[in-house]
């Protein structure tokens, strides 16, 4: 087996003068005509052929190829491989033989390319060419700049030798200005080609007026146009401070949303400067999550910032993953010069869909609106009336729309006209209160409001007319709103008199009681007491209404709340839950804002129960209240009494515990016969509106209280009182820990009478 050698090889034999010159002459020859042949091709891959075919004829080699370097990528590149399919081939102008000899700048010639540590086995195993032999040179121009390399593979007859490495160095050189001459006009037309289709690309987006449409065409094209996997056009909403896409490309997302100064996008739109990253997940401003929501892999990013003619940054545009390598200057520059004219495109379809989604807002807005619009033109001639005001006029379209308002509205209903007129001429607002319009047999209660519709220049525009039935129904349901939940009113109505008749149900009801209030009272006077009732308790019934429950009577400073009736939901134990962790939490923030202002804070107690209970209009036919009466109402409110002695601040039932549907921190206080009753409840404390500084270690204390409870009803006294303690240590401030102590201890001291069942007598209401 023979070393690989260079043109350092041993010498040939001496041949004769005469022979030396005829070889010179045929080799001078061959070289020229290949510049002749060369020089009749006007492109590349023509030349490439041509090369690649003297080549093998004069190595007598079974193929050939010719590589040259692209400078923009850092690639050797050929077009044309004898033997195989015609495509371009690829690959770093530094790896296999090729870029050995491309980097060096030195031919080679190898004997055995398996032995060779540059050889690419890669390639013979993917195409099924076995490669034996290779010759191996530089393609350099007269100044000695290598453009490329030309190589020769596996010699028909024998090894490559010194002399065909020095005609195939000779060929190379001869053809460079060739290639050179073609690579530039490939450049040129390929330039050309580019800004026609830019320009194509330009003329094609501004002519799009639809936003989406226009972000899909531009990322498409910019995707296109950079050769990239994805591309991805930004746009800021000043509303939300955020960039916003409505398309992202090779995904399904939708439309996406971004903090506009977080991630890249957000750096390049608040610096207004670009970014070219090579390796995306090396760079600490890339946010991993989409590749992982998408199951895209981000490589390079290339993102620029979209400037309109005022030099404002509106958005961002951001490709990814460059086919071929990393994106180049060339690309950033193109990229900044396509957004750039496309931005004027950008803003004004993002002006028109800003309008278009303000005007169906309009719409929408106007045809849910329960009060009648009519608007006039100028010349009073009715242009649109809503579905409620079809509704409220007893009337279809083609019966109002397009008449004068002065036609329709005539006869008893000219009280409006005369507004009308009246509004035009002052351009005041005019309003009328309980007023009465008439349609056939029908009248209807109405507040009419009249108002005059002026531009911006303060042109009259034409009137705007508002209509509110306020019809018996609805005198009903604004008096009803002010007892319970709007949604309740309206049910109420819906279902008459009926509903307001008496029925059993099972219902959830809610106690809640001030403590101490007598001295707060005495402290305060009638004004302060008042003031303070009346902030407390919109706080409070704030709370109820969010969660859908009514608000059945205020008692002094208690509250009494039903979830479940009239209307049950499916999780009212829930409902009720809730509402007391959101009026422990809003007491909280009240007592705060006290404390600011120097006043005492207050405290509050919360029972709640699930039972069965008569609902309906109690009282006498002078006076009626719609309410709730029964056992279970009497036991939400001995538990609100109930917090007291335990120290809490929400206690439920184990009827209402046992209901639950969501999943809270709650401990088991007691099994207790409250007075009146003979039969034990087990009640339970809510803890869910705490927080680590109103009660730390809070998980740790339950377990500690419930290993604590269980020895307590075992009449273990001594591990009882450990594990309290326990609890205790956790928390210092748990007074029911500590009430717990004091309980065994007198259960030591006074042992309990009979069996012991861990039940607690309540003496108290």
């Amino acid at each position: 087996m023979r070393d690989d050698r260079t043109v350092s090889t041993p010498k040939p034999p001496r041949v004769s003068s005469a022979r030396r010159t005829a070889e010179k002459l045929r080799q001078a020859e061959l070289l020229l005509d290949i510049s002749r042949r060369v020089a009749a091709f006007e492109k590349l891959d023509d030349v490439l052929a041509a090369l690649v075919e003297v080549v093998i004829e004069v190595t007598g080699a079974e193929r050939g190829s010719l590589f040259l370097n692209d400078s923009d990528t850092g690639e050797l590149y050929s077009r044309i491989a004898l033997g195989q399919v015609k495509r371009e081939i690829r690959f770093l102008n530094n790896s296999g033989v090729a870029g050995f000899v491309y980097t060096t700048g030195e031919g080679r010639i190898i004997d055995d390319a398996y032995a060779d540590p540059h050889f690419n086995r890669a390639i013979d195993q993917r195409t099924g060419f076995v490669t034996r032999t290779i010759l191996c040179a530089p393609v350099k121009t007269v100044k000695g700049e290598v453009i490329g390399v030309i190589q020769a593979l596996n010699k028909k007859d024998g090894l490559f030798t010194p002399e065909d490495l020095a005609l195939v160095s000779a060929i190379a050189t001869q053809a460079a200005v060739a290639l050179q001459s073609t690579q530039f006009v490939e450049r040129m037309e390929r330039s050309r080609a580019q800004e026609m289709a830019f320009l194509d690309i330009v003329s094609d987006v501004t002519s799009e007026i639809d936003l989406g449409s226009l972000l899909q065409k531009v990322m498409g094209e910019a995707t296109r146009m950079l050769n990239a996997e994805r591309s991805t056009l930004f746009l800021n909403d000043e509303k939300t401070n955020e960039l916003f896409s409505r398309v992202a490309m090779g995904t399904t997302l939708g439309e996406i949303r971004l903090p506009n100064h977080l991630g890249i996008a957000g750096a390049v739109f608040t610096s207004g400067k670009s970014v070219n990253i090579p390796h995306a997940y090396a760079d600490l401003r890339f946010n991993p999550a989409f590749d992982k929501k998408t199951g895209f892999f981000t490589r390079s990013i290339l993102c620029v910032p979209v400037v309109n003619k005022h030099g404002k940054t509106i958005g961002v545009t951001q490709a990814l993953n460059r086919r071929g390598g990393p994106f180049t200057e060339e690309d950033e520059s193109r990229l900044k010069a396509f957004t750039s004219q496309v931005a004027i495109g950008l803003e004004n379809a993002k002006l028109f869909d800003d309008v278009q989604n303000m005007k169906n807002y309009n719409e929408s807005m106007l045809e849910s609106m329960s009060n009648g619009v009519i608007t006039l033109d100028e010349e009073n001639r009715i242009v649109t009336c809503n579905t409620a005001g079809l509704r409220i006029f007893k009337t279809e379209e083609g019966g109002i729309l397009k008449r004068p308002a002065a036609e329709f509205f005539a006869g008893s209903n000219a009280w409006v006209m005369e507004k009308i007129q009246r509004v035009g001429e002052t351009r005041q607002q005019e309003t009328s209160i309980d007023a009465a319009l008439v349609f056939g047999d029908d009248t209807v209660s109405v507040n009419a409001t009249i108002l005059p519709l002026t531009s911006v220049q303060g042109k009259h525009l034409g009137t705007m007319i508002m209509v509110e039935d306020i019809s018996s129904e609805k005198r009903v349901k604004s008096t009803m709103a002010r007892y319970m939940d709007v949604s309740l009113a309206e049910k109420l109505l819906e279902q008459g008199e009926d509903l307001l008749g008496g029925q059993s149900s099972v219902a959830t009801v809610l106690f809640s009681d001030v403590r101490s209030f007598t001295t707060l009272t005495e402290e305060l006077g009638a004004q302060g007491t008042v003031s303070l009732l009346n902030e407390y308790f919109t706080l409070m019934v704030d709370c109820l209404q969010k969660e859908g429950g009514m608000l059945d009577k205020f008692i002094g400073d208690a509250i009494m709340a039903i979830f479940g009736t009239p209307f049950p939901h499916e999780d009212d134990e829930d409902r009720a839950v809730r509402t007391a962790c959101a009026m422990m939490s809003e007491l909280t923030a009240f007592n705060h804002r006290r404390a600011l202002e120097g006043k005492k804070p207050i405290d509050i107690g919360i029972g709640i129960n699930t039972d069965d209970i008569v609902s309906g209009n109690i009282g006498s036919p002078k006076r009626m209240d719609y309410t709730v009466i029964g056992d279970g109402v009497n036991l939400a409110a001995r538990l609100e009494s109930a917090c007291k002695t335990y120290s809490a601040h929400i206690l439920i039932s184990e009827h209402t515990f046992h209901k639950l549907r969501g999943t809270y921190r709650i401990r088991e206080v007691d099994k207790v016969v409250v007075k009146g009753k003979t039969e034990p409840v087990a009640i339970h404390e809510v803890m869910e509106f705490h927080t680590p500084e109103s009660f730390p270690n809070l998980m740790d204390v339950l377990g500690h209280f419930k290993d604590g409870l269980a020895e307590y009803r075992g009449a273990r006294w001594d591990r009882a009182i450990a594990a309290f303690e326990k609890a205790l240590a956790a928390n210092p401030r748990d007074k029911l820990s500590d009430t717990y102590i004091g309980r065994c201890r007198h259960m030591i001291e006074v042992p309990p009478v009979g069996e012991w069942d861990g039940v607690w007598v309540m003496k108290d209401k």
